[in-house]
């Protein structure tokens, strides 16, 4: 429906994969602002996998749902390492999930500057945090960050036993 073939194949795999090896996934995010949910509930029978999502926008959000440390935010700002990680630790503390993803980033086409331009992105998957620099407009670069985090999520879940 809004999502193209090829994000809905990955996505529909991730969830197969999940189910098999008995998974549970929730999402935190920001930028992307509830796309990767909405993603994986475009799928039927996606409950089975997905635990919970939750769009964490502003940086109280962040503090009251996830216990993000006002600090940290204070310090790194939304858009860092530090923050993607709280997000997704936070998320791990309040679901029943086995793998969190948590996205933080600016999208545009404001909001940027020298040291955290726009397409400046984090996704942290438990522990793991990658920092990428996408291009384009609003548009291009929530969709690059939704297909980096079903990479990310796909070879999480492959090598779990």
């Amino acid at each position: 429906m809004f999502f193209d073939f090829s994000l809905l194949s990955q996505t529909k795999k991730i969830l197969q994969i999940a189910e098999e090896k008995n998974l549970k996934i929730a999402i935190a995010e920001s930028c992307t602002g509830g796309l990767l949910s909405a993603l994986f509930t475009e799928i039927p029978g996606s409950s089975k996998v997905l635990e919970c999502g939750f769009v964490v926008y502003s940086n109280q959000a962040k503090i009251e749902m996830l216990a993000v440390n006002k600090q940290t935010l204070e310090k790194f700002g939304a858009v860092s390492e530090e923050i993607a990680q709280e997000m997704a630790q936070g998320v791990l503390k309040n679901s029943a999930a086995d793998i969190a993803i948590a996205i933080t980033g600016i999208a545009g086409p404001d909001g940027g500057s020298d040291e955290k331009p726009v397409g400046l992105v984090y996704i942290a998957l438990n522990k793991l945090v990658r920092k990428f620099y996408f291009s384009g407009n609003r548009h291009e670069i929530r969709k690059s960050t939704l297909i980096s985090a079903l990479q990310m999520i796909e070879n999480a879940i492959q090598t779990r036993s």
